[in-house]
């Protein structure tokens, strides 16, 4: 404090004097100095202003904790976070961004949650913050409008919580769970794409954290994007995004008395594994709390504990196979190097593969072969567009073609410019010939278990079959909430479209002979336009 009788400071002097004191986290002030030179430090500030409720409901002075700190250091202009559960990321990123809002004039800042009562929660966390903070920094930082989901500041600033937000720019954007919101709300997710995230500023910052919700959808992809780009080592440009993991076992509250649960050989030999992957102890009081956590919260089940409580990257996306059809025949072709680089041979024709979506997804697998093997050289998809639009691309790629396989609907007839066409009929009109239609199989599982005897002669080409394979891989059983089990009856979804296209060629296909593309089995009608 100043002393009685000292001449007055200039601001000029006063701010000369801030700028020589150094400022540490921990550094408590004792005058007016150097609260000044704490006031202008975000570090500090984080640490001393902002209060929170902790998970018994006690109003506690905000900390961040190691993990959260090491996030704060690392901070990127585009972050992506996977993390387990609770790990306070979401708070962290909401005190920092108050803090922004109230310290960094005409800064507009959103937080996109996954549902309305998410977005009620996370803004009454803020609302509370703010309105604990110490009585001076309140006072230079009026609110100038108090809504339920909008804060706006007498310095410009506002800071608004919603399911989506579109704006002219943003300077900060926090997207929380955006896994959950890419699995439960896929129109959401493209909001988020197409229009929220393109609103920041290239220099502003964006915050994209959520547990892992299985190995579909945009969080994956940006995961594995921004993981790609710390493996490779490369600068990352303003517009890229940084990896942050948060795994459980860094969580020091995450343990459990030992001996309280037995913990089975098989869930040792887990723990083991993952010692050695993360290159880390387990001890036996984390160890006790993951087995107890597991089998009270998740009812023992190994694959939702790994996604909601990841002790690995790789393992938050982990895909249970339970009710997968073809798990076991993806794994082998992957074991025996069966999806690579599979290349178009210009020697041999090319035969398709359709299944046709009047309402939904269309797609088409492109298929060579080549000796024994069946290649799989590319698919292609979309929705609610016209055949056109198909015969279009498979112009533009070059192939001599074979035969065209369409399933039994390609016959059934519907309404026209000017008459009743089947699909075949159109398709003949657009110039494709050769064209097949497959009798439509009296029993699904039989059908099925001709793809999965037919698999092991498939070759898949990685890249332009990517969007196939992942369909592939999540093409499940229905389940049957009522009994609690799967059933015997595949699940319609945006994935059974493409298993349904590879399942024409297993239950109509033979290698035609004398290299002619014409032969057919007599359970299919040929058609040549």
């Amino acid at each position: 404090m100043e002393e009685a009788g000292a001449p007055k400071l200039t601001k000029e002097e006063e701010l000369a004097l801030i700028a020589k004191i150094k400022v540490t986290p921990d550094f408590e002030p004792t005058n007016l100095i150097e609260q000044g030179a704490c006031m202008r430090d975000g570090a500090w500030r984080l640490r001393h202003l902002y209060f929170v409720l902790n998970k018994d409901g006690v109003k506690v002075l905000f900390l961040p904790w190691e993990e959260q700190q090491r996030l704060l250091n690392n901070l990127w202009y585009r972050n992506i976070i996977l993390k387990a559960r609770q790990r306070g990321f979401s708070t962290l990123i909401q005190m920092l961004m108050l803090d922004t809002c109230l310290f960094t004039a005409n800064t507009q800042a959103a937080v996109i949650a996954q549902d309305q009562e998410a977005a009620g929660i996370i803004f009454r966390k803020i609302k509370f913050a703010y309105d604990n903070l110490p009585l001076p920094v309140k006072a230079e930082n009026p609110l100038a409008r108090d809504s339920a989901s909008e804060l706006v500041l007498a310095n410009g600033s506002s800071l608004r919580v919603a399911t989506s937000a579109r704006s002219n720019t943003l300077q900060f954007l926090h997207v929380s769970e955006f896994g959950k919101i890419c699995a439960e709300h896929p129109h959401k997710a493209r909001e988020v794409l197409t229009g929220s995230l393109p609103a920041v500023s290239p220099s502003g910052l964006v915050f994209i954290e959520s547990t892992a919700e299985g190995r579909e959808g945009k969080f994956f992809d940006m995961t594995q994007t921004a993981r790609a780009h710390i493996d490779a080592g490369t600068l990352l440009d303003k517009l890229q995004y940084k990896f942050h993991f948060a795994p459980w076992w860094t969580a020091q509250e995450y343990r459990s008395e030992p001996g309280s649960v037995v913990i089975s050989l098989k869930d040792h030999q887990y723990f083991d594994r993952v010692e050695a992957e993360i290159r880390h102890p387990l001890d036996a009081a984390q160890r006790s709390w993951y087995v107890l956590t597991r089998d009270n919260q998740f009812s023992g089940d190994s694959q939702m504990m790994k996604q909601e409580y990841p002790s690995t990257p790789d393992e938050s996306f982990e895909q249970s196979t339970e009710g997968v059809y073809y798990a076991e025949q993806l794994a082998m072709a992957r074991r025996q190097d069966r999806i690579g680089d599979v290349p178009h041979d210009p020697s041999k024709p090319v035969n398709t593969f359709w299944d046709i979506g009047m309402n939904d997804l269309m797609v088409i697998w492109f298929h060579q072969r080549i000796g024994a093997m069946d290649h799989w050289i590319n698919y292609f998809e979309a929705s609610d567009e016209p055949f056109s639009y198909f015969t279009n691309h498979m112009q533009s790629l070059g192939y001599t073609w074979g035969t065209h396989y369409l399933p039994h609907d390609g016959n059934r007839r519907f309404q026209g410019a000017d008459q009743l066409k089947t699909s075949v009929d159109i398709l003949s009109d657009l110039g494709l010939r050769n064209i097949q239609t497959v009798e439509r199989t009296p029993n699904v599982t039989i059908a099925i278990r001709q793809v999965r005897d037919a698999f092991p002669k498939y070759r898949f080409d990685k890249t332009r079959c990517a969007d196939g394979l992942v369909h592939l891989g999540l093409y499940k059983k229905e389940w049957n909430s009522r009994l609690g089990v799967w059933s015997s009856v595949p699940r319609h979804d945006s994935h059974s479209n493409a298993a349904d296209g590879l399942r024409q060629h297993a239950q109509v296909y033979i290698e035609p002979v004398g290299g002619s593309s014409t032969k057919r089995r007599r359970r299919g009608s040929g058609m040549a336009a």
